[in-house]
């Protein structure tokens, strides 16, 4: 019953089908001894494809923060193409969409990323059952602290299979991880948001939360998602082959699906410690900020009522979205480069608009509070 429903929900997405075309021609040609190869090609490509899609997505706002006239017109650019709702002038309305389009996002973010983690789990429970070792659980800690990372490397040839599937079972956590945030994203669009029919962003802007929402959870699997791509290829060819009343059911113990991540060791559950509490502090800043909008006299007195560092920056919110990435970092154990340049790019990006609201704020309310920064307390 289970992988009846499972295969004929793969199959219901597009991107399944190509790799089903790719992978016969790859055994009618080469051969079944051709595909390892050809998957591991792909690994690296893919790796190397989201990293380079990474660090252009970041540059430009690097570049556009840097204090000095000649980037002025760089700066300005990049700030218009930011601008939504409340920092919006009704004279920049042209190439502009609904800014309650922003559920657009979660729903394609949900929607992949529960393709990407219902694949990966599978994958893991059947192809790379977890065996406990406790000198396994730190090393990634230890590589570290030798300064043998692999960290800038999208190979696997060094890693052991019980250290492979270690990372499999890693990739399921983050990938949970991000589900959670994203489902509550989406929640919140429907439910705490409502945006006014007024409220406009930049079609620039909504473009780049389509490639944000995109990349972000592949970034959490790309250096397994050809291998795991193309576990589902052939799980879906056989099911389209046997048909469903021939295929072997798909018998498994909850225990045996979960207990993994209990056993990835410490570092996985510090990072989710620190994802849920930032989790938790941009859940209040976004009930606080849904209220406001039918007070919007009140911005001027926004404050976290709970008391913390948190009220002492102008975008809470987005101080909060920087704790949840980061503490999906921890949790990835930091060796892989591809989620440090998401993180980066977060950092990058969500500073960039922090600055130009704190702007607004500050030329809006005549007793703005003082003390506050844009995002980091005390700093910036």
């Amino acid at each position: 019953m289970f992988s009846t429903f499972f295969f004929s929900f793969l199959v219901s997405f597009p991107v399944i089908q190509p790799l089903l075309v790719i992978q016969d021609c790859f055994f009618s040609i080469f051969g079944s001894g051709f595909v390892p190869v050809c998957v591991q090609t792909m690994e690296v490509w893919l790796d190397g494809l989201v990293r380079a899609a990474w660090i252009a997505a970041t540059l430009p706002i690097l570049i556009a923060s840097i204090p000095s006239s000649r980037l002025r017109s760089v700066h300005e650019a990049l700030m218009g193409f930011s601008k939504r709702g409340k920092t919006m002038q009704s004279s920049s309305y042209t190439f502009t969409v609904p800014q309650r389009f922003f559920c657009h996002f979660y729903v394609l973010a949900v929607v992949w990323t529960t393709l990407l983690l219902s694949m990966t789990w599978m994958y893991a429970y059947k192809m790379a059952p977890l065996v406990t070792d406790p000198s396994l659980v730190y090393s990634t800690l230890a590589s570290h602290l030798t300064g043998g990372s692999h960290m800038f490397s999208s190979h696997k040839s060094r890693l052991t299979p019980v250290e492979h599937r270690y990372r499999i079972w890693r990739s399921v956590f983050l990938l949970l991880l991000m589900e959670v945030q994203l489902v509550r994203r989406l929640l919140e669009t429907f439910y705490i948001f409502n945006y006014s029919p007024s409220a406009r962003m930049h079609i620039f802007g909504y473009l780049a939360g389509i490639f944000f929402y995109t990349l972000a959870p592949l970034s959490l699997c790309c250096t397994l998602a050809p291998e795991v791509f193309k576990f589902a290829a052939e799980q879906v060819a056989e099911f389209i082959v046997k048909g469903k009343r021939h295929m072997a059911a798909f018998e498994f113990e909850w225990w045996e699906v979960v207990s993994p991540l209990i056993k990835l060791g410490w570092l996985p559950w510090i990072g989710a410690t620190i994802f849920l509490w930032g989790w938790i502090h941009q859940h209040r800043c976004h009930v606080i900020l849904g209220s406001l909008r039918e007070h919007p006299k009140q911005i001027n007195e926004y404050v976290i009522p709970y008391g913390d560092w948190f009220e002492l920056v102008s975008s809470p919110h987005y101080l909060a979205e920087i704790v949840i990435y980061a503490g999906l970092l921890a949790a990835s154990g930091g060796a892989e480069l591809t989620i440090w340049l998401l993180f980066g790019f977060v950092v990058a990006n969500l500073a960039f608009a922090a600055t130009d609201t704190h702007r607004w704020y500050l030329q809006k309310f005549d007793n703005y509070p003082s003390n506050r920064r844009a995002i980091i307390p005390f700093v910036y």
